[in-house]
């Protein structure tokens, strides 16, 4: 491979941006594409794919090159040599970058691999609480997963088209996709592509969003006509996708503290054709206390240390501190105290993140269920899903569910059935007391669902008679 200077010196300034001015990559790759509208699709590739690849491996490389912050040129320039010594790139005659002594930097290389911490290159601290959280193996296993190079996953919008038509007009524009088992919306690409400039994503048929994503509104159990409430909605990713297993049928609303990120939500919703989202800003409590007990189903994807999505976004590694750990989990807590509360009596509740940290999950979740505001739930199912063992994002999924109140005249009854049960030798006698009190004092004045009570707690009586 022949480096282009304009592209390296692209890199250099990424990642200058990163490591000193605390950017997002993301954001800072696509300011720096913007640099040259000439560069093409390959052009375009090197600078993204090298930016991320060194911020990927910051520490390792760091530790090799023998450079500390603060990320001057100089050192950025011998970073990036490590990079193209260990890529096998033959090193130009540059004067931005200095001598580079190979046969060193393999060595330095070698010896370095042997250590976790430096062969995934995180942080000490993170390495430390990982196996502490998760135990040596399965850390070890998820930090090289988590370190692999992320999958261009897409999602198909059920409310435009189908998988197949979308496979094959992803097909006639050169890009080849295969489908995902258990994902029945999910494609994935053969290969990176640009899919934004598609006509398949222009006319709204699909998202990009990771397999291990899509799981999260699958398993809040939708259904059309219902009220849904996603808490903390963002841009709306799982927000679209939740409106198109409603099909566009019942009231999807979508909230977040952040208007900008809603504002992206109504743009994204328009190309989508999804028109059951209704956006609200969360500025006060009030926006919540409105909403208590009405909700048929509540997704909280809740804010996390995003440790499940770091081949997605790599310096995460960087900016995370030990610190905010135990203020995320706080504010997850706190979270699931108030939102939960949403869910109406028989409704569904789903708390999520990406992260793989037991206590952001289902630490969270055992608290919840022992406080007050938790009684009235039950966890219906848990998933716990490793980037080591899927091949996608790391994630937690748990699905609760709210219990069916039950009106004065109903406990009465139960109470009345066990209490004469127990005391009662004749069961006969009871059998009978008991159909005449349902006959008098229920059926008239329960509804459907009491009715269904009362009929289990007759047919119990009589089957110990």
């Amino acid at each position: 491979m022949k480096l282009h200077r304009n592209l390296v010196f692209a890199v250099v300034d990424a990642l200058g941006y990163i490591f000193n001015e605390g950017e997002y990559a993301d954001k800072v790759v696509e300011k720096v594409l913007k640099y040259d509208k000439r560069w093409g699709a390959r052009d375009r590739g090197f600078i993204a794919e090298t930016t991320y690849d060194m911020v990927r491996w910051k520490r390792l490389y760091s530790e090799i090159g023998d450079i500390k912050a603060p990320y001057t040129r100089p050192k950025l320039f011998r970073m990036f040599a490590v990079w193209a010594v260990l890529k096998g790139i033959q090193i130009p005659d540059w004067k931005q970058i200095e001598p580079t002594p190979e046969r060193r930097i393999k060595g330095r290389f070698d010896e370095l691999s042997k250590i976790r911490k430096y062969r995934e290159s995180v942080p000490d601290w993170l390495d430390e609480l990982g196996e502490k959280a998760l135990g040596e193996d399965l850390w070890t296993k998820e930090l090289a997963a988590l370190n692999e190079q992320a999958s261009v996953i897409l999602r198909t919008n059920t409310l435009k088209t189908t998988r197949e038509i979308l496979k094959a007009a992803l097909e006639e524009s050169g890009i080849i996709t295969e489908v995902i088992k258990g994902h029945p919306d999910a494609l994935k690409l053969e290969q990176r592509a640009n899919v934004f400039v598609t006509d398949a994503f222009q006319k709204g048929w699909f998202e990009v969003q990771d397999a291990s994503s899509q799981l999260v509104a699958a398993a809040l159990d939708v259904k059309p006509g219902q009220r849904v409430v996603d808490c903390c909605a963002g841009a709306g990713g799982k927000t679209l996708h939740l409106a198109a297993q409603m099909e566009n049928k019942g009231q999807l609303i979508a909230m977040d503290i952040y208007a900008n990120k809603l504002n992206e939500l109504r743009r994204r919703a328009k190309r989508a054709g999804a028109f059951n989202i209704e956006p609200r800003h969360i500025d006060s409590t009030k926006v919540i206390k409105k909403l208590h007990n009405s909700a048929d189903r509540v997704l909280i994807d809740a804010p996390c240390t995003g440790l499940g999505v770091l081949r997605r976004n790599p310096d995460a590694k960087w900016k995370l501190e030990e610190s905010f750990i135990e203020k995320i989990t706080a504010t997850q807590r706190q979270i699931l105290q108030d939102y939960s509360k949403m869910v109406k009596a028989g409704g569904k509740l789903v708390y999520a993140t990406c992260s793989i940290l037991p206590q952001e999950n289902s630490q969270q979740i055992a608290h919840f269920l022992k406080s007050e505001a938790g009684a009235d739930f039950s966890l219906t199912k848990e998933q716990k899903v490793y980037a080591s063992k899927s091949g996608f994002d790391g994630f937690y999924i748990a699905l609760l569910e709210k219990k069916l109140e039950e009106k004065p005249i109903v406990k009465k009854v139960r109470g009345e059935i066990k209490e004469e049960s127990e005391k009662s030798e004749d069961k006969t006698a009871v059998k009978k007391e008991v159909k005449n009190s349902v006959k008098m004092n229920v059926e008239k004045e329960v509804n459907k669902t009491e009715k269904t009570v009362v009929k289990t707690a007759k047919k119990k009586i009589e089957k110990k008679a």
